[in-house]
């Protein structure tokens, strides 16, 4: 695939990505413990899901700038 975002969203669309594959793997993971894994499991997934990725979404772009000034702190260069 040939790149398509400038470089100037790159932040974001890490974010998105992100959020989206951290928050699919907890609902599900939570999803199956809350309520088993059945015939209605991807609908209930899903259904989790998407509410999830909304919150997540907006958090990890909140949330990375203060990461990223924590680990300039932690973090030694060689």
């Amino acid at each position: 695939m040939k790149p398509f975002l400038p470089k100037r969203l790159e932040p974001y669309a890490f974010g998105l990505l992100l959020s989206g594959m951290m928050s699919f793997l907890v609902s599900g993971m939570s999803t199956a413990l809350a309520a088993g894994v059945h015939a209605n499991f991807p609908q209930l997934w899903l259904s989790a899901w998407l509410p999830s990725w909304a919150i997540a979404f907006p958090s990890v772009l909140v949330v990375a700038p203060f990461v990223r000034r924590i680990l300039s702190r932690i973090v030694r260069s060689n």
